[in-house]
C-alpha cells in the first residue's frame, strides 16, 4: 500500500499540471451538469415495511384519484379577546377570506369552517382547508402569496389568522452560515498548527474543490436519482469536514518528512505513502458505515448515506492527488518561516532528529518533547486513574440516553417567530393537543359481507378506546369496499400517551377482523413517525453489527492488532452513547436547550441514533487510524511499547487536535441553521467529535496501551498468516533509494530542479 501510494504521490507531483487541470476538467463538467440539471425533487420518503406505509399504499390503490403528496393549506382564525368567530363581523371576515382562498388556479377545494365543523366548541377558533391540485413540490409561490394576502385580509378585519400545511412549507435550503463559521474557525486553525498562510490555505483550497465536485455531482444525479435536498447538506457537512482534515494529514507529513532534509519530490512521496496510507483506511471506515446505513431499510436514509460516502471518496481521492500537485507547485511555501530560513542558509530544521527512548518504567526529562510529549507521559504514569475517570466521565453523559424518545419534529419544534408554530399553537388551544395529529385508519372490507356494517363496528370500537376524542365520518371509496376515517387522540402528536394509543388500536385489530370479516391499519403522520421511530430501533442493532465488524475486520488488518481494533470499536460505543445522552439533555429535556437555539423541546428526530451512529463511527476511527498509526510505525521499528505511544503522540496529537478541532468548527457552524433536524445532526455530531477525539482516542487510548504494554500489538500466528499485509507505516519505504534535498548554493538558494 505504502509503496504504490509512494508512486502515485511522487507521480501527481511530477504531473502536477496535468493532475491539477484534470480536476479542474471534472469540476466544470459537473458543475455545468449539475447547474443546468432539474432541481432535486422530495426524494423517495417511503418507509418499507412498517403498517403506515402499507396503509398509505393501500390508500392509494383503493383511491386512485386521491392526490399522491396531500398537498394543502390550513389557515387558522382566532377571534379577540371575549368574541367568537361566529360574530357576524367576524364570520363575514372569514367567509370573505375563504371567497379569496378559492380563487388560485392551482386551488382545487376550500372547505368553509362554517359548513365543515371547523369551528372551536368555545367559538373562538376556526380553520379553513384549502386542498390543491399538485403535490406540494409544485405549488407555486403565486398560490402562497394568495393564502398571505387572504390572511391579511381577515387580520385587517381585527382577527388573529396563522398559516400551515405542507403547501406553504418552503425549502430555504442552508443559509450559508454554517459554511463560513466553519472554514473561518477552520483556516485560524490551520494557521495556528502550520504557522504558514500557504500551508493553511492548500487543506482548505482542496478540501473546497472536493465538496463543489461532489455537490454538483449529487445534484447532477438528484432527479434521475430521486435524491432530496436533505442529501445535498450531509454531502457538504461531511465533505467539507474530512477533506480539511485528510489534506491536513499529508501536509503535516509533508512538512515533517521536508524537515529530515529530503527533496520536495521525495517528500510528497513519502507523504502520500505514510500519511495517505491512513487517509485511504480512515476514508474506508467512514465509507463502509455511511454505506452501511443502507442495511435499515429506509430509501432515503440509504440515498444519504451513499451520497455522503461518495463525497468521502472524492476528498480521499483529492488528498492523494490534488494535495500533492498543489505541493509540487508551491514546494516551499507550505513550510514554516522557521523551516523555509533554515533551508535558504543551507541549514536542516531539528524536527527530523527524534530523542532517545527512555527505557520503561525511567522518567522521562519534565522539559522534554512537546505538548503532546508531555501529556501521553503523564497518562503513561496514571493510566487506571485517567482510564477510571474518562469511562465514567463519559457514562454519565450517557445515563440521560436511556430516557431517550424518538419521533420526528413538526410544526411545534419550529419558532414561535414562525406563523406555522402560531397555527399549531391555536388549533391545539381550540381544538386539544390531539388535534394536530390525528390517525388516519383505512378499512380494508373487501372480503366482508357488509362492508358498511363492518366499517361502522370498527369506527365504533375505535371511537370507544380510551384516549380517542372523536372519530370522523367514514369516506368510501368508489367500489364501496374501503373506507378511510379520521381518530383525534387526547393528547399531543409526540406525547409517549398518543403511541400508546396507536398500540392499543392495532392490538384490537384481532378481534374485530373475527367479527367483522373486515381489516384495518392505523396511518397519518403521526402513526408514521411511531412506525419509522419502531423501525429504527429494530435496525440498530443489526447495523451495528455489520458496521462495526467490517470496521474490527478492516483495523485488523492495517494494525495487525487483536486488542486495538476492539479497544477501538468500545472506546467508540462509549463516546457515541455519550453524545446520544447530551443530546437527549438539550434537545428533550431543554437543559441549556436556549444556548443553542432550540425552540420547543420534544422527542429526538427517529433517524437521529443511526445518523450518529454511522457517521460518528467513521470519524471516530480516523483519529483511531492517524494517531494510532503513528504509534504502531514506532513499536515496528523498535521502540518499546510504552515508548511508542509518546513517539505517537509526539509527530501526530498536534494535527490530531487540530483536526479535530476543525470538524468541531465544521459542525458546530450547522447548530445555527433553522432546520430543527440539522441543528440536532450538527450539535449532535460536533459533540460526539469533541469527546471522542479528547476523551477517547487522546485519554482512554494512550491509558488502555500503556496498561496492556506489549500485549496490545499481540496477533495470533495464524491470524497474521491469514490477514494480508498492508504497509500503512511505510516500512517498504525505508529500503527506497533516499533522494535528499540538494545542497544550497552560494546564493542560500536551492537549485531549481529540486522543487521540479
Amino acid at each position: 500500500m505504502a509503496a504504490f501510494l509512494y508512486r502515485l504521490g511522487r507521480w501527481a507531483a511530477r504531473r502536477r499540471g496535468l493532475v491539477v487541470l484534470l480536476w479542474v476538467a471534472v469540476l466544470a463538467a459537473v458543475g455545468v451538469g449539475g447547474l443546468t440539471a432539474p432541481g432535486a425533487s422530495k426524494g423517495d420518503s417511503s418507509m418499507p415495511g412498517i403498517e403506515s406505509q402499507q396503509a398509505y399504499d393501500l390508500m392509494q390503490e383503493r383511491f386512485p384519484g386521491a392526490s399522491a403528496d396531500g398537498a394543502g393549506a390550513t389557515v387558522v382564525f382566532v377571534a379577540p379577546d371575549g368574541q367568537q368567530v361566529t360574530a357576524t363581523d367576524n364570520r363575514a371576515a372569514v367567509e370573505k377570506a375563504v371567497k379569496s382562498l378559492s380563487t388560485g388556479a392551482q386551488v382545487a377545494l376550500v372547505a368553509d369552517p362554517f359548513e365543515s365543523d371547523a369551528v372551536s366548541k368555545d367559538g373562538s377558533t376556526a380553520y379553513a382547508t384549502v386542498t390543491y391540485k399538485v403535490p406540494s413540490d409544485d405549488v407555486t409561490d403565486t398560490s402562497r402569496t394568495a393564502v398571505d394576502q387572504a390572511a391579511g385580509q381577515a387580520r385587517a378585519a381585527g382577527l388573529t389568522v396563522e398559516t400551515g400545511g405542507s403547501a406553504m412549507e418552503t425549502d430555504e435550503g442552508l443559509s450559508g452560515v454554517a459554511e463560513i463559521i466553519g472554514i473561518s474557525v477552520a483556516a485560524v486553525v490551520l494557521l495556528i498548527t502550520f504557522g504558514s498562510l500557504a500551508a493553511a490555505g492548500l487543506p482548505l483550497l482542496t478540501a473546497i474543490v472536493g465538496v463543489a465536485v461532489s455537490l454538483f455531482a449529487i445534484m447532477l444525479l438528484a432527479n434521475p436519482l430521486g435524491l432530496s435536498s436533505d442529501t445535498s447538506t450531509l454531502g457538504m457537512m461531511l465533505g467539507l469536514a474530512v477533506g480539511i482534515d485528510y489534506a491536513l494529514f499529508v501536509v503535516s507529513r509533508y512538512r515533517e518528512e521536508r524537515a529530515r532534509g529530503r527533496s520536495p519530490k521525495e517528500a510528497t512521496g513519502r507523504a502520500v505513502g505514510t500519511a495517505g496510507s491512513s487517509v485511504v483506511f480512515a476514508g474506508l471506515t467512514v465509507v463502509i458505515a455511511l454505506a452501511g446505513l443502507s442495511v435499515v431499510g429506509i430509501p432515503m436514509l440509504t440515498q444519504m448515506g451513499l451520497a455522503a460516502a461518495g463525497g468521502v471518496a472524492i476528498a480521499v481521492l483529492a488528498a492523494l492527488t490534488l494535495v500533492p500537485a498543489c505541493l509540487a507547485f508551491w514546494p516551499d511555501a507550505v513550510l514554516s518561516r522557521s523551516a523555509r530560513k533554515a533551508l535558504k542558509h543551507g541549514r536542516h530544521t531539528p524536527a527530523a532528529t527524534t530523542p532517545a527512548a527512555p527505557a520503561d518504567g525511567e522518567a522521562p526529562e519534565a522539559g522534554r518533547g512537546n505538548l503532546g510529549t508531555r501529556w501521553a507521559r503523564f497518562v503513561l504514569r496514571r493510566p487506571l486513574p485517567v482510564l477510571i475517570l474518562g469511562v465514567l466521565g463519559l457514562g454519565a453523559l450517557a445515563v440521560p440516553a436511556a430516557s431517550l424518545q424518538l419521533g420526528m419534529p413538526g410544526d411545534e419544534a419550529k419558532s414561535t417567530s414562525t406563523t406555522q408554530r402560531r397555527a399549531y399553537d391555536a388549533l391545539a388551544e381550540g381544538f386539544g393537543p390531539g388535534f394536530n395529529g390525528p390517525l388516519t385508519v383505512v378499512v380494508d372490507a373487501k372480503g366482508a359481507p357488509g362492508p358498511k356494517a363492518a366499517v361502522n363496528a370498527i369506527s365504533e370500537k375505535i371511537a370507544h378506546t380510551p384516549g380517542v376524542v372523536s372519530v370522523s365520518p367514514a369516506n368510501f371509496n368508489q367500489a364501496g369496499d374501503t373506507a378511510v376515517f379520521q381518530a383525534t387522540p387526547t393528547t399531543s402528536p409526540t406525547d409517549a400517551k398518543t403511541k400508546t394509543l396507536v398500540t392499543t388500536i392495532r392490538a384490537e385489530r384481532p378481534a374485530l377482523e373475527t367479527g367483522t370479516s373486515a381489516t384495518f391499519e392505523v396511518t397519518g403522520t403521526t402513526a408514521l413517525n411511531i412506525d419509522v421511530a419502531a423501525k429504527v430501533q429494530s435496525a440498530l442493532v443489526p447495523y451495528l453489527v455489520v458496521v462495526v465488524g467490517l470496521a474490527i475486520v478492516l483495523l485488523l488488518v492495517v494494525f495487525r492488532s487483536v486488542a486495538v481494533p476492539l479497544k477501538a470499536a468500545l472506546g467508540f460505543l462509549l463516546s457515541v452513547l455519550a453524545a446520544l445522552g447530551t443530546v437527549v439533555l438539550v434537545f428533550q429535556q431543554g437543559h441549556l436547550a436556549s444556548l443553542f437555539g432550540v425552540q420547543q423541546t420534544g422527542p429526538i428526530m427517529s433517524l437521529m441514533p443511526i445518523f450518529l451512529v454511522g457517521i460518528v463511527f467513521g470519524l471516530a476511527m480516523d483519529y483511531e487510524v492517524f494517531l494510532v498509526s503513528r504509534m504502531r510505525e514506532a513499536y515496528t521499528r523498535g521502540d518499546s511499547a510504552r515508548q511508542a505511544v509518546v513517539s505517537g503522540f509526539r509527530h501526530s496529537a498536534r494535527v490530531v487536535v487540530a483536526a479535530a478541532l476543525i470538524m468541531i468548527a465544521v459542525f458546530s457552524g450547522f447548530i445555527t441553521e433553522s432546520g430543527s433536524m440539522i441543528k440536532m445532526i450538527g450539535f449532535g455530531l460536533a459533540t460526539a467529535v469533541l469527546l471522542d477525539a479528547f476523551v477517547v482516542r487522546m485519554t482512554i487510548v494512550p491509558a488502555v496501551l500503556a496498561l496492556l504494554g506489549d500485549k496490545a500489538w499481540w496477533l495470533p500466528k495464524w491470524l497474521g498468516r491469514v490477514l494480508p499485509r498492508v504497509d500503512v507505516e511505510g516500512e517498504a519505504l525505508d529500503h527506497h533509494p533516499e533522494e535528499q534535498a540538494p545542497a544550497p548554493d552560494h546564493t542560500g538558494r536551492e537549485p531549481a530542479q529540486a522543487s521540479r
